[in-house]
Formats: C-alpha cells, structure tokens, sequence
C-alpha cells in the first residue's frame, strides 16, 4: 500500500507553477513550447527583435530569448520595460540556437513583465563589482554571476553532507542552538538573556542569572559535539549539520560570527577510524560538486582561482599523508624556509607553517595528528606518553587546516582531571561526565565549517562571501 502511495506521488508535477526550471532545458526539448520565469540579466533591442538574456537562478548561464516585432504589436511598449534586473514570465517555443556560447535558444511568443526595474537606480550596473561593494547589497548579490555560483556550490555540499552521511548509516542529529555549556572551554560566547540590562538583578555587582528566563546564564552554542556524543553513545553513529557561533572579536578573511559546522560523531571508534571518515567525506563532497556543479566550477576556474579544478582533483585522486604533530615539527625545522612566526612544539602550526607541509613537502592533504596536550581541548584522549592527545588536524594545498577532530576521552578519571587542569567547572559537564560512568565506550568525531568547505572549492579568498548573510564584529545587517 505505500510502495503504491509512493509511487502516485512520484508521477505527480511538482511545484505550483507550469513554468520550467532554465537548468533542464537541453536540444532534446527542441520545438516544444515552454514557459520560464525569472529576471532579465541583458538586453540587445535591434529594433525588428531583441536579445534578452533570462535568468531564474537554476544555472550560470540562463537562456537567450529571442522576441520579435513582428508577431507581437506591443513589441516597443515591451522592450522598453525589458531593463536589467526586471522579472518576467517567458512563454515561447525551444529552438536550435545558431549563435555562439548556447545550443538552444527561446523564440518568445509572449512576454509578461511581472516586476519592473528601473535602470538609473537598480545598484547592479553592467559593469564589475568589487565583492566589498556587493556586501553592502547582500540582498541583491545572489543575482549576480559569483554569487548564484557560491549559493550553488554551498546548497552541493550541503547535499552532499547529507547523502555522505546517510548513505554512511549516520543518523541526522539536532543539537540545541541555547547551551549552558562551552564546549572548547575558550569563553568565546554569546550571552542569551531576557534581562533588561538597564534594570538587570544584581548580586554582588555581578548579574544575578538565576533571575533570568532559564534560572541560569545561557550561551548561543559554539558547538553541537558533546550533546552529539550522547547519542553516538546510544545510537553508535551521529552526525549535527546546523549554526553555531563565536563571540571572537576578529576581522580576518576566515572568522565568522555566524557558521555553519558538520560534525560526525562515531561510537567504539579510534583516532584512525577518525582520519579514515575525514578523508573520505572530503573527497566525496569534492567530488559531488565537480559531477553535479560543473558549469559553476569552470567559472571559478576561469574567473576566480585559475587551477581550482585541477586542485581538486589532486586532494581526490592522492591518499591523504599522515604524520604525527611531532615529525611535523621536524620537517618544518629542517626546511631551512623563514617562517613568520618561529617553529616550536608547543607553540602550535600556524597557517603559513599547514600550508608549507601540504603545498611544499608533500604536494597533497596531509593529516597531522598526537597534538601537544596544552593546546588542546579538555575532551581529546590523553596519549600514552602523558603528553599528547589523540587529536587530528587535514590540512589541505592552498588554505591549510580544514577538518579538526579527535578521539574523545572515554575514561572518567582523566576527563576530571583535565577539566580541573583548565579551570572548567565540573558541574556544568556533570551530564558529560556521566557518559564515562555508564556504558563509557572508545569514540571520535570531528568537526568542519561548511563555510571553509565552501571557499576551498570556489576558490573565493574572504568567508564573508561564501556565507548568505554574514555576521562579524560591527555588522549585523539584513
């Protein structure tokens, strides 16, 4: 009985409208007539017919449309409304374009213009826009050629993070956005609150929480992971895909206040099954949008970061290197190159120093792993040695770290230690704890910013351009 519901839903049309999607058009519809709804990009008005240039946001290039003058009485009325940036319902017949750069074209027997456009003021010129302009019309950036590109590649990933995932045997998890928890320990935090600041309770000079909406100072998450290892620890493999935030006072091309963050959380799992999922979910994604973003790609490659195609490629087609934190170190120290900022064990890899590991040394993505213990997070599993975690960092050619991760401390005993070592009170981690006391169980997880995913593959050089509506210090707008 469902298999015979599935299926009548299946040869039902989707969508409220008759119109066609730009993106599906392709010669086999040739001499069918069509409808397509969507935005005027350019117009050529050689006054017995006119080229316009139609897109509905399915695809880069949109579709020639061809209207003449002399079936249509109206044509002047129309063609002088035709502006850039106008929206209009199209409905013509598909024709064999003899023109350069399309194979079909659409010979329009109607125009109705749905939403006009005046020229003198519409802020999208023919002309090329510096990307810090179109940031202060974030609006109306989706319709230009970049950024339809990035909004496609973005909804790819996301997808394909979907599809990895579930075809993995993964299990889609909400986590809370509202935590009273900081899972890196870092204090970078957003406050949520109903407190009037002006009239806020106070207790010692010090804001009386217990007054507010939750009984207790509550926090926008900077992460889903611990809540995500409460169900790995039930439901052996999870994975969280939604926003988090950092109150981290920075303006650099690669920091967002807003972001979304992929973290997979695997039960009776170690380190190496760790890399094992990181390098194959990489690959996936990478190679999903070179199959199903094609045209979009090419544009990146040929506007934006000439060889982005080829780089992934390479990070698909070349087995991830893997070397401890401490061979890292040495391979730096014995480059003779002049770095920025000095190698030193326990200083950490700076960006300059991942970047020469995966670009110089190796030519590929490299996995690093065994971090010093004190510039960690008080989760990662305590080594052996007494000195390192087993943490992991996939670095990749042209960006460097793109995917951080660890195995999580599965023993009781040395996760209160490690809490009480960071000053991290214990009973706010007094549920987490009780995971190691109950059926505690070896597992690991990582986790990635959709945003980096996003600019590594477009080849875009700030993160506050591969995200909608960015948000960083000073700017909240739209």
């Amino acid at each position: 009985m469902y298999q015979r519901l599935l299926k009548s839903m299946n040869n039902k049309k989707v969508g409220v409208t008759m119109r066609k999607k730009i993106s599906i058009l392709s010669p086999k519809d040739i001499n069918s007539e069509v409808t397509i709804k969507g935005w005027v990009r350019s117009v050529r008005d050689q006054k017995e017919f006119a080229f316009v240039i139609v897109n509905d946001g399915s695809n880069l290039s949109g579709i020639q449309v061809v209207f003449t003058a002399e079936n249509n009485s109206n044509y002047e009325d129309i063609v002088k409304n035709l502006t850039n940036g106008c929206s209009v319902a199209i409905t013509g017949t598909l024709v064999e374009s003899i023109g350069k750069g399309q194979s079909i074209e659409l010979k329009a027997h109607t125009i109705e213009i749905i939403g006009t456009c005046d020229p003198e003021v519409y802020p999208l010129q023919k002309k090329r826009h510096s990307f810090e302009f179109l940031r202060t019309i974030a609006h109306l950036r989706p319709r230009t050629n970049t950024f339809g590109a990035v909004a496609r590649v973005r909804n790819a990933l996301s997808y394909a993070t979907h599809k990895f995932f579930q075809e993995s045997g993964f299990l889609y998890l909400h986590t809370p956005i509202i935590t009273g928890s900081d899972t890196e320990g870092a204090g970078e935090l957003f406050n949520v609150t109903t407190i009037d600041m002006q009239k806020s309770p106070k207790i010692n000079d010090h804001i009386d929480f217990s007054k507010d909406f939750f009984g207790k100072q509550a926090f926008l998450t900077v992460s889903g992971q611990l809540q995500g290892e409460a169900y790995a620890c039930a439901l052996s493999d999870i994975y969280t895909f939604g926003p988090t935030f950092r109150a981290e006072n920075s303006n650099t091309t690669r920091h967002l206040a807003e972001f979304w963050m992929i973290e997979p959380e695997m039960a009776f799992a170690q380190l190496s099954d760790d890399m094992a999922c990181a390098e194959s979910y990489l690959k996936y994604c990478f190679g999903y949008v070179l199959n199903n973003c094609h045209e979009d790609m090419v544009f990146f490659d040929t506007h934006v970061n000439k060889g982005i195609i080829e780089r992934l490629e390479n990070v698909i087609k070349n087995p991830f290197e893997r070397i401890t934190y401490t061979q890292a170190i040495d391979i730096l120290k014995a480059s003779g190159n002049k770095f920025e900022f000095p190698v030193d064990w326990d200083a950490g890899l700076q960006s300059e120093h991942e970047r020469y590991l995966t670009e110089k040394q190796f030519g590929k993505p490299v996995i690093v792993y065994n971090y010093p213990q004190k510039i960690k997070a008080f989760y990662m599993r305590l080594n052996n040695d007494q000195k390192t975690v087993a943490a992991m960092d996939v670095l990749v050619p042209g960006v460097g770290e793109i995917i951080g991760g660890s195995q999580r401390e599965d023993r009781l005993e040395y996760l209160e230690r490690r809490l009480d070592q960071m000053g991290l009170p214990k009973e706010h981690y007094w549920w987490y704890n009780e995971l190691r006391k109950y059926g505690s169980v070896p597992h690991a997880g990582f986790g990635l910013g959709l945003e980096r995913l996003v600019l590594y593959c477009t080849g875009m050089e700030n993160i506050r351009d591969v995200i909608p509506f960015p948000r960083y210090p000073g700017h909240v707008e739209f």
